[in-house]
């Protein structure tokens, strides 16, 4: 898996660590306690892992900031796990299943009982009793991450394959914010089904985002292709790739209006810098990004954020 969708796209330096409490935490004040510390482990490994989504998720009133930080979390020691850690420790392939099994299996715990041993999965598993969100997400987030260990270079994913993949790997995730997002609102079913078609788009684009960002990381690096059979992409795919991206932006975009206020602002701000990344994609050759990372100037960025906050402060009056 090429770096989590929910990481936007890259600014540098270290982002601050103040993590807020989105909401009391369980009864009990040796609960209460644990998991407030499990919440700062989470938080930690944002700030270690990504600045950008460090820097978004402050964007999000202070009810969502750390249940989304807790979802990310999860996602990047699931990512790291099956990204070259385990195999960088010397396991081999039959060790890092066993370490991403065990993983699963202690999710699945904390999902059933509201606590792990584990800092990370239980401030997960927090936000997922909360959200009101289990197994439906998690387990194709799984499927994607046991995909990744027996991943066929040679034969890379067709389309079939790479949208099953991208379902797991990003879509679920888009989903479980929105169930971070929406877990106080009372949506007509209507409203809730375009929410989470949106959600799932915006995933979508995050991922093929990053899959033609990181190809020189992903080839080299990873042996994997994730956007097709073929082993080399041609500036025709790569124009192929953008606009189905430009397309899931489009969808995602429409619906952000229905998202609750509190949450538009840092949504808003993402789908532009990775609107603003495609773009960049469209025009750099293809054999250059097997060589480099495209990236937005942080002009650029500060000036899409800013639309971004506008746009939504406007919408409080």
């Amino acid at each position: 898996m090429t770096s989590p969708h929910l990481a936007s796209p890259h600014l540098d330096g270290p982002a601050p660590t103040s993590p807020s409490a989105p909401e009391p935490t369980p009864t009990g004040s040796a609960l209460r306690t644990y998991t407030r510390t499990a919440e700062r482990a989470s938080a930690e490994v944002i700030s270690c892992y990504s600045t950008s989504f460090g820097a978004a998720t402050r964007l999000l009133g202070a009810r969502h900031r750390q249940h989304v930080r807790n979802v990310y979390a999860l996602v990047r020691v699931a990512d790291e796990i099956v990204d070259g850690v385990c195999q960088q420790a010397g396991l081999d392939t039959a060790a890092q299943e066993d370490v991403l099994e065990r993983f699963i299996a202690e999710t699945h715990r904390g999902l059933d009982t509201g606590y792990s041993s584990n800092l990370v999965v239980h401030a997960f598993a927090h936000t997922a009793r909360a959200a009101g969100f289990g197994r439906d997400l998690v387990d194709p987030f799984f499927a994607s991450m046991r995909s990744d260990l027996h991943h066929d270079d040679a034969a890379g994913l067709d389309e079939q394959a790479h949208d099953s993949y991208v379902h797991g790997s990003a879509e679920v995730v888009g989903l479980m914010c929105l169930a971070v997002f929406v877990r106080e609102e009372h949506l007509d079913p209507a409203t809730r089904s375009r929410l989470e078609h949106g959600a799932a788009r915006l995933g979508a684009a995050f991922q093929d985002v990053n899959f033609l960002r990181d190809l020189a990381d992903d080839t080299d690096r990873l042996g994997r292709s994730y956007l097709g059979p073929a082993h080399r992409l041609t500036d025709a795919d790569r124009d192929r790739i953008v606009s189905r991206i430009r397309d899931q932006l489009a969808d995602a975009e429409a619906v952000i209006g229905l998202l609750p206020i509190d949450s538009r602002s840092a949504v808003r701000s993402a789908a532009g810098l990775f609107a603003a990344l495609a773009d960049r994609l469209s025009r750099t050759p293809v054999e250059d990004l097997y060589r480099r990372r495209v990236r937005v100037p942080d002009l650029r960025k500060a000036a899409i954020i800013a639309e971004a906050v506008g746009r939504t402060w406007r919408e409080r009056r």
